[in-house]
């Protein structure tokens, strides 16, 4: 990972643990240990899918923009299947809360959403070349002269 990945997990990752974790408190108060045990198990869905897409993205981007893009579509897709069937498992569970859980994963999302959007305009990070690089700046030279 790159200095600036670094700093767009720590930006994203801290408001979703803050988050998560004041949903465990308050879960937990309001439902008990099921609640809380719901809390629990949704921060961490949400840390990890998150953690996963952007560690592949960031580990992508380095071979090229297409190989980058390639991964970030199959984490997203490899994502909405895990949690379907994460979800499908969950069906019966008494243990844990099913609304704690999914209160948590929408919060805890919108709070991973809003971090790397902040550091994205923060950290000003190019998603274009400003110059062309390679055979295509060369004919871009040429024609320009």
């Amino acid at each position: 990972m790159q200095a600036t990945d670094l700093r767009l997990f720590k930006a994203a990752a801290l408001p979703t643990a803050a988050l998560g974790l004041v949903a465990i408190v308050v879960s937990l108060i309001v439902s008990g240990v099921p609640g809380m045990l719901g809390s629990l198990i949704g921060l961490a869905l949400v840390m990890v899918f998150f953690a996963v897409g952007l560690v592949g993205v960031a580990y992508a981007s380095r071979i090229s923009p297409t190989v980058m893009m390639a991964t970030a579509m199959g984490t997203f897709l490899a994502k909405i299947a895990i949690l379907i069937i994460v979800l499908k498992s969950a069906e019966g569970v008494t243990a844990w809360s099913p609304r704690a859980f999914s209160l948590t994963v929408i919060l805890g999302t919108i709070a991973w959403t809003i971090g790397e959007a902040r550091a994205f305009m923060k950290l000003r990070i190019l998603y274009v070349d400003p110059e062309p690089s390679g055979a295509a700046g060369k004919r871009a030279e040429d024609e320009r002269v």
